[in-house]
């Protein structure tokens, strides 16, 4: 199958998912929009993507949009190796876990909703600051026992899977704001044992093509 992923070398979500086709080995080409300059917007890339939000993954049977989607899509058509545990319970966990991530970190700290807080609440720097790091420490608050309770070298359990494709970059954007990660240290750890990994190591933002070399 041909596969085309709609990203940007920074975007969070896009970054989950470049995780997740290196982890299963899946061959793909990119196409990279500025979300800086707006590219995401534009009418070409909405046609495929109507939200005009990236990651957006172009397959032989039309176009799949939502980080979290793409990865459910890649485990149910590439399912080796599993990015979800075996049992029903495991696989809730997991599930849990990463939408903890996207559903209630990402998405209050993500671009479109610091321009909002920037440009027309008018916030500055250390207001948007303190909102970047009360969201995110929130959910790593409540990731931190779940990781104690079901970790093992990794999120969950001793092998990489869908819960490290999405701690893994959102640590990163805690590290890139400056969070204070000392009260989680079994996540950082999860996080840190992931990141070493090749497959997390390739899909890192700065190794891409299209990342900012400032």
């Amino acid at each position: 199958m041909n596969l085309l992923l709609h990203g940007y070398w920074r975007s969070t979500a896009s970054y989950r998912v470049r995780i997740g086709l290196a982890l299963k080995g899946v061959d793909h080409a990119s196409a990279t929009h500025d979300l800086r300059l707006g590219r995401q917007a534009e009418a070409a890339y909405r046609a495929l993507a109507p939200q005009g939000l990236v990651p957006a993954l172009e397959t032989d049977l039309g176009v799949v949009t939502q980080s979290l989607a793409i990865l459910e899509w890649l485990e149910e058509t590439c399912p080796t190796p599993p990015l979800l545990p075996g049992d029903a319970h495991g696989r809730a966990i997991v599930r849990s876990m990463a939408a903890l991530v996207a559903c209630d970190i990402h998405p209050l700290n993500n671009l479109r909703v610091l321009q909002v807080l920037r440009d027309e609440l008018a916030l500055a720097q250390p207001q948007l600051d303190a909102w970047i790091a009360r969201w995110i420490g929130d959910g790593f608050a409540a990731l931190e026992p779940l990781i104690t309770r079901h970790g093992g070298a990794f999120a969950y359990g001793d092998q990489p899977g869908l819960a490290d494709c999405l701690i893994v970059p959102q640590v990163y954007s805690a590290q890139r704001f400056k969070v204070d990660l000392s009260p989680y240290p079994r996540l950082v750890a999860a996080a840190s044992a992931a990141a070493a990994l090749p497959a997390f190591a390739a899909a890192h933002p700065a190794r891409q093509p299209d990342a900012d070399p400032a």
